[in-house]
């Protein structure tokens, strides 16, 4: 005889949460919407670490379908799912945990056009965004701080990552990286470089076999979107309830779990100070030898 499924109940389902959060903490989750742009590596690991914590409503935006190769990262990659939207994938991950999640896809990716829609009734924004999205992303971080919102993005370094959370009212995207008028995708690439991995820890163990710039392709490992999706879960939660003082750009957070480093930085004039322009040079020369 087929057993009968319970009826979905918001509060059984996340009750386990209680105790490190009120019931106040986790009805402010639950009335939050997160808009998330790529749902790649980090964006499909952030969407399930949200929806466990209890977010209820969420804006997603990614173009393209899962492949084979996605397969060593991204948590919406499997056999099943290969030539599947990736925003359908994830809309389904977060209704199997959620069913009452309020889910708007934009299965086109944000653009000049859909980029009011997508972060309309948002309260915050995750950048996910491929690495070479600088056209996607110089406009989601404008289009965030008109309608003051904050942006956190996440990138992941080898087996770490660096926190970078952005406050409408602080330093800007363009201010941090030091991105010009006219600098061209390699120009564009060092500056955000030097701005994700102020510290590199990954060179000390990076091999540069697996990194092709011309064609696009760096090489990433499956350990660090699930930390960054941890991190960026505590950090969403802690901007929405404002448990603990949130930390902001020019302030970085850098954690590398295969060489167990971890360091809270200061850099008061962002990428532009001279020390911060120096490296630039450095990473320049370095990636220039890897097109």
């Amino acid at each position: 005889m087929e057993t009968k499924a319970p009826a979905f109940d918001y509060f059984t389902a996340f009750q386990r949460n209680l105790g490190f959060l009120s019931r106040v903490e986790q009805e402010k989750l639950r009335a939050s919407r997160i808009a998330i742009a790529g749902l790649g590596g980090t964006g499909g690991a952030q969407i399930h670490a949200l929806t466990r914590m209890g977010i209820g409503a969420f804006n997603l935006a990614d173009p393209d379908i899962f492949e084979m190769v996605n397969f060593n990262r991204q948590i919406g990659a499997t056999m099943d799912t290969i030539g599947r939207a990736k925003t359908s994938v994830m809309a389904e991950l977060v209704h199997r945990i959620n069913p009452e999640a309020d889910v708007r896809l934009f299965e086109a990716g944000i653009d000049s056009e859909s980029i009011g829609r997508f972060l309309d009734d948002v309260d915050l924004v995750v950048d996910s965004l491929d690495f070479y999205c600088f056209k996607e992303r110089f406009l989601l971080y404008r289009a965030a701080r008109a309608r003051n919102i904050w942006v956190l993005t996440a990138p992941p370094l080898g087996f770490g990552f660096t926190l970078l959370c952005f406050d409408p009212e602080g330093m800007s995207f363009e201010d941090y990286f030091g991105f010009e008028e006219g600098m061209d995708e390699h120009e564009l690439a060092v500056a955000l470089v030097a701005g994700i991995a102020p510290k590199p820890f990954m060179m000390k163990y990076l091999n540069r076999g697996g990194l092709d710039l011309g064609a696009h392709r760096l090489p990433s490992v499956g350990a660090a979107p699930f930390m960054i999706a941890g991190v960026i879960a505590t950090e969403s939660m802690n901007l929405l309830t404002r448990k603990q003082p949130v930390v902001a750009v020019p302030d970085v957070i850098q954690f590398d779990a295969l060489l167990r480093r971890f360091r809270r930085v200061r850099y008061r004039w962002g990428m532009r100070g001279p020390f911060q322009r120096l490296k630039k040079i450095l990473v320049h020369r370095r990636l220039s030898r890897g097109k």
